[in-house]
């Protein structure tokens, strides 16, 4: 079953072994991969069923077309939601409308307008005001929301641009901050379509997102890119999480001397804690999924007055679909499924190493978008969701459990 789970993972080994050897020690716990794998496989068998496949004679390509097929039904599902057309250019603020009519937690610790402003005033975007049509830095200020212009920013400025606003960050304190919805922003108009064709063609995605502001910026697409409201939805609501994890990450750490340090960080990529499990430090993503899914392990005395327990909050975006829509259904928990295919079909026989093939709907909808063929399709979301998965697991065992309260406990209290 470890092998399984390794190859699920396309893990190299025996590093994947031993750090396996590592989290049962640390966890006072064994057999976690078996039971992961043995769910793996059930319910991705459940699917399967689903869809219309013999669990034990479908091959690898089979299961591909069939899930692709399930995609274009359910794209089609999703633009009589959206009641817009995939090749329609403002497509993206149907989107922004449709997000926030959904019922999720979207509330976010994020830099006030105000002080945004004040950092854009003293290190102006100068490219981005040309390239928006604005001959003066208050005009654009009035007229464009703080998120797009820093989504101008991130397209037009040059390194040494972006460095001064990163060191601007590292002066900020926690006044600076308010507790807020996190804002979706699709702009509409000509000069934002010029401005962002070259980037999305080069960059091969449309949405940016800035932690520290609390905002989500959708560009408009200026390709006919089929599933992509779809795909861009998804993509929203992974990053609405994604958002609300640093946020509470920052607030967790609003006590801290170094708080502007931890800003500037977190532009940079995902915090990671002080907390140690089996060599690596854990994410923060990872402990709030976990204090998100376990509840009970919640712990006031760490956690508040800053972060309370709606503060974890996590939203999984198949269920947010499945609300509307009763086809999203097939895609709930699936997030972390994949199978092992085989030239043979889908069997498990030993050393008989096969390719995975996702069952994650993100997974699934690039691949739909990208209009990839079966050896160049993504597996890598599911990947990621399985190695989550499986560290929740031996999360929620006491020793890791305990471990990570007094870390935590540590780094909170280390630079008050």
């Amino acid at each position: 079953m470890t092998q399984i789970l390794s190859q699920l993972l396309g893990a190299r080994e025996p590093t994947f072994r031993l750090g396996l050897k590592q989290l049962e020690r640390a966890s006072g716990s064994t057999a976690e991969d078996i039971r992961l794998t043995s769910e793996i496989n059930r319910h991705v068998h459940e699917r399967l069923r689903s869809l219309g496949l013999d669990p034990t004679d479908t091959t690898g390509r089979e299961l591909y077309a069939a899930l692709m097929q399930r995609v274009y039904d359910d794209n089609a599902a999703f633009q009589g939601l959206l009641s817009v057309k995939h090749n329609d250019t403002n497509s993206m603020s149907g989107i922004e409308r449709f997000v926030s009519e959904m019922d999720i937690p979207r509330e976010v610790f994020a830099l006030k307008s105000l002080t945004a402003k004040k950092l854009l005033r003293k290190h102006p975007p100068k490219k981005a005001m040309k390239r928006l049509g604005y001959r003066s830095l208050e005009s654009m200020l009035k007229h464009e929301s703080v998120g797009l212009l820093f989504a101008a920013a991130q397209i037009t400025e040059s390194p040494g641009w972006h460095k001064s606003i990163n060191a601007a960050y590292r002066k900020l304190v926690p006044n600076d901050f308010e507790c807020r919805d996190v804002q979706v922003l699709a702009p509409t108009n000509q000069r934002w379509e010029k401005l962002s064709a070259e980037y999305v063609l080069r960059t091969k995605h449309n949405i940016m997102s800035f932690r520290e502001l609390g905002a989500i910026v959708l560009l408009p697409m200026p390709l006919t890119v089929e599933a992509a409201p779809l795909t861009a939805t998804l993509l929203t609501l992974q990053a609405i999480n994604d958002i609300r994890s640093s946020s509470t990450y920052l607030k967790l750490h609003q006590v801290r001397a170094d708080f502007g340090t931890i800003v500037a960080a977190i532009t940079q990529g995902e915090p990671l804690t002080k907390a140690e499990v089996a060599g690596s430090f854990l994410p923060w993503k990872l402990v709030h999924r976990y204090f998100a899914k376990h509840p009970e392990a919640y712990n006031p005395d760490l956690f508040e007055p800053h972060v309370h327990k709606e503060d974890l909050a996590w939203s999984q975006a198949e269920d947010a679909l499945a609300a509307i829509h009763p086809r999203f259904a097939f895609w709930q928990g699936a997030s972390h499924l994949g199978l092992l295919a085989h030239d043979t079909g889908l069997s498990h026989s030993a050393g008989n190493r096969g390719e995975i093939v996702s069952l994650n709907l993100i997974d699934a909808l690039l691949s739909f978008c990208n209009q990839l063929p079966y050896e160049r399709r993504f597996v890598r979301y599911a990947r990621d969701h399985i190695w989550h998965e499986l560290m929740l697991r031996y999360m929620h065992k006491g020793n890791i459990e305990r471990n990570v309260h007094e870390q935590l406990s540590d780094e909170l209290l280390g630079s008050m």
